[in-house]
């Protein structure tokens, strides 16, 4: 199941048709954005086995240049996205499709500090099964008390990943 209504936070299982989702997606967009993109990452929950979602894949791609994403706009809304800008997340372009939301697309430069916190906070979750119970029973916790305000949701969150974070080194 993917799709996120407005309004909503809830989670589900996770499921093995996430990974097989993204993979699909990304063989879109590397077919329709080809040279002018770096990498397609897998970011997010949903890139964490056996950790509950938020049913959106959450998908990073990696540019040379900034300033590329502009040229990444037309293909991707070929694809079905909608382009929102670079002022909805900081240092990013950000692309979203569905509705509701399935599939959203945060696009960086290659060596942005956003890009390396988002895969190595995945990295750590994939590597530290007390980390991801810890992180599973929060999210749980979170969704059942914040069912209409994602940004409550998300901003709940923080305190948890930033200490992640300074464990890494990426404060």
């Amino acid at each position: 199941m993917l799709g996120l209504p407005k309004g909503e936070v809830f989670l589900i299982p996770w499921t093995n048709e996430w990974v097989k989702e993204f993979t699909n997606e990304s063989e879109k967009i590397t077919s329709e954005l080809g040279e002018l993109i770096l990498a397609v990452h897998h970011i997010g929950s949903t890139a964490v086995k056996n950790l509950s979602a938020k049913p959106i894949i959450d998908i990073a791609i990696e540019l040379n240049d900034f300033q590329l994403g502009n040229h990444c706009v037309q293909g991707l809304e070929r694809l079905g996205y909608e382009y929102k800008g670079t002022d909805i997340l900081p240092e990013r372009h950000y692309f979203s499709k569905g509705e509701p939301r399935t599939h959203q697309i945060h696009m960086f430069q290659t060596g942005n500090i956003y890009l390396k916190k988002q895969l190595a906070f995945r990295d750590y979750l994939l590597n530290d099964n007390e980390a991801l119970d810890e992180y599973q029973t929060l999210k749980e916790t979170l969704s059942r008390t914040h069912q209409t305000d994602k940004i409550t949701y998300s901003h709940a969150k923080t305190d948890f990943i930033n200490k992640i974070m300074e464990k890494l080194g990426l404060t």
